[in-house]
């Protein structure tokens, strides 16, 4: 006999290949029915007999997309309903925003192929990815998860890419980012009052030739700008440090490939897994103790510690690929800061320190910097909290009302519950400039807009100085007070799944 199951999936269902994933299944099974997108995840209705129907529900969560997680699963059996031939449908816009966001996704093997692969048609083009790769936390603005909701919504598809994202066979089917060299962003080098010196493959040739010349190239990255300069050189950095006004902490450094990081660094099987893995953040590493060749004295001066990242974007692997030595990627701002995002601004922020400008086209709707995570005991422990790994979304033993964590003054994040979810913000740093502070509104207004969601109370620290607890003070809204030690506490519980009275 026929039947009808309806599934409402929640969790980190959407940027992820799950409704293409959803199709293939259902496909396999000869079912009928549809899936779309909706705020709260992802909503499937499949027609056929319950065996079928029964293997479709169990395959769904055991063969998932890797990126993909299942928090939540409503099933509902119903009476024959004639559904047609499986399809995708429109997103649906209606109710409560709670799904997952997924963060932002390093370069995938596939898409590297691709990149350089000449007889490709998206050959060395900087912007490449599916829906196993690419821009997602750092381009969205609106739940559903759709191109519409995105700012690639300024860049309509070429024939070509409308195929491909029509397609059910292919690995850009839905792929909301999707774009080639006819459709999508362009690049651009500019001189240091923002002229355009060339665009394009040349634009990136030379930003290339320049590092190598000793120059500091502001690239607009995933999630905003970085300053790159030659890490061999070590007038070069010294200058960085100069104008940057940072007159010691250490750098990271940006290299070709793992060879290159275990060249210049000691490498554990888990340091080495992290540094290639989707979220490929930076790894603090044991710099090797003999001299290294191409590691500049003023990279990381007195520290024994080295913080090395891979090529993560498209972009980063074809500079990567001319530098053919390490380069030094450090967040492009001044010294309390924010990072920036836009290169409308970016001449006048970064004046004095920049000589060029690697830019483009594609607007990045919040700043992400690269997250920071070391090795300790055996397992990851994160430093800073950003591009591949936020937003992060903590589980709740129920649904709450929304309340909003303004967080701490330094290394602040902010936090926010969605039903039965906390929703942690990226890194927004520490809150002692006016242009920190904007960062701190706007993420925390990033947030609430995401999920559609408005503040009944507010959770502040106890410091009366912190600008975050004064902003969190003047909402109007009920108050809870959080001595900060009490709450580095109870996160080290939450981290390390502790109940109970604790010393």
């Amino acid at each position: 006999m026929t039947e009808r199951l309806r599934l409402a999936v929640r969790g980190a269902v959407q940027g992820v290949g799950f409704r293409p994933f959803v199709f293939r299944l259902a496909q396999a099974r000869q079912l009928r029915g549809w899936c779309c997108n909706a705020p709260q995840g992802v909503v499937i209705e499949v027609e056929g007999e319950r065996a079928q129907l029964d293997d479709f529900r169990l395959a769904l969560e055991r063969e998932m997309p890797p990126r993909a997680a299942i928090h939540g699963l409503e099933l509902s059996w119903l009476d024959a309903a004639g559904l047609g031939p499986f399809a995708i449908l429109d997103s649906d816009t209606a109710g409560a925003a709670s799904a997952v966001v997924a963060p932002d996704i390093a370069l995938c093997e596939s898409c590297r192929g691709e990149l350089l692969d000449p007889a490709n048609r998206r050959y060395r083009y900087p912007f490449i990815n599916c829906t196993n790769c690419g821009p997602r936390f750092s381009i969205i603005d609106a739940l559903p998860y759709d191109r519409a909701n995105t700012s690639m919504r300024a860049f309509a598809m070429c024939p070509d890419c409308q195929r491909e994202y029509r397609d059910p066979a292919n690995r850009r089917f839905h792929a909301e980012p999707n774009a080639c060299p006819t459709c999508g962003p362009q690049l651009a080098l500019w001189n240091d009052a923002g002229g355009t010196i060339a665009t394009g493959d040349a634009a990136l040739m030379a930003a290339a030739s320049a590092i190598r010349a000793g120059k500091i190239v502001a690239l607009k990255g995933l999630g905003g700008f970085q300053l790159l300069v030659d890490a061999s050189n070590d007038g070069a950095v010294r200058r960085l440090r100069e104008r940057k006004q940072r007159d010691e902490k250490p750098f990271a450094v940006l290299c070709a490939d793992l060879e290159c990081a275990q060249a210049h660094a000691l490498v554990s099987d888990e340091e080495a897994r992290l540094l290639v893995s989707p979220e490929a953040p930076i790894v603090l590493l044991q710099a090797r103790p003999e001299p290294q060749r191409f590691i500049a004295p003023s990279v990381a001066p007195g520290s024994r510690q080295l913080g090395v990242m891979l090529p993560y974007t498209p972009l980063h692997v074809l500079l990567m690929r001319e530098m053919r030595r390490p380069i030094v990627a450090t967040s492009g701002n001044r010294a309390e800061e924010p990072i920036c995002t836009d290169e409308a601004e970016v001449v006048a922020r970064l004046d004095g320190i920049a000589d060029l400008y690697l830019v483009h086209d594609r607007p990045i709707v919040r700043h992400v910097d690269d997250s920071v995570v070391r090795v300790v005991g055996g397992r990851p422990l994160m430093l800073r909290r950003a591009r591949g790994y936020a937003p992060l979304t903590l589980p709740l033993p129920a649904d709450a009302p929304v309340v909003v964590g303004v967080g701490a003054h330094l290394k602040n994040t902010v936090a926010v519950t969605v039903g039965n979810h906390v929703v942690v913000s990226q890194h927004v740093g520490d809150l002692e400039t006016s242009r920190s502070s904007d960062a701190f509104h706007d993420v925390l207004a990033s947030l609430q807009a995401l999920y559609r969601v408005a503040p009944t109370a507010v959770v502040v620290d106890r410091h009366p100085d912190y600008l975050s607890r004064r902003y969190g003070v003047e909402l109007g809204l009920p108050v809870t007070e959080v001595q900060h030690h009490y709450a580095h506490l109870a996160a080290c519980m939450l981290d390390n799944d502790v109940t109970g009275d604790v010393l």
